[in-house]
């Protein structure tokens, strides 16, 4: 299992701290310090969408020019700005097998997820 985010990042902080505290193994991804792939972009793009991957509600996206921010408007716009600006990416994501499981933390939903 996988958890990509930011390690400065308050939600990915307390996915974190609630995959820790449930005794679950996981690789922690920084894709500030360690980049993200145009493979592994695509990869979430396809499962998920743009729509769900940008964080449209981010500063990261707030301080994008108005045009820029439009001209976001399908994969390929959304995939070109997530590799310009990977802290656009709506966070923590977790992969578990290769696949997207969650966007975004929610301790409700991880006990769904990690259901016995």
């Amino acid at each position: 299992m996988k958890l990509y985010g930011i390690g400065n990042c308050s939600t990915v902080r307390k996915a974190i701290a609630w995959l820790d505290q449930h005794g679950e193994h996981y690789q922690f991804h920084d894709f500030k310090k360690q980049g993200v792939s145009s493979e592994l972009a695509q990869r979430w793009l396809k499962q998920a969408g743009w729509e769900s991957l940008v964080n449209r509600k981010g500063m990261t996206w707030r301080g994008l020019p108005a045009s820029r921010q439009q001209a976001v408007c399908d994969d390929a716009s959304a995939l070109a700005l997530m590799l310009e600006k990977p802290s656009v990416i709506r966070r923590p994501l977790l992969e578990k097998g290769g696949k997207l499981v969650h966007i975004g933390f929610d301790s409700v939903n991880y006990e769904n997820i990690f259901k016995p």
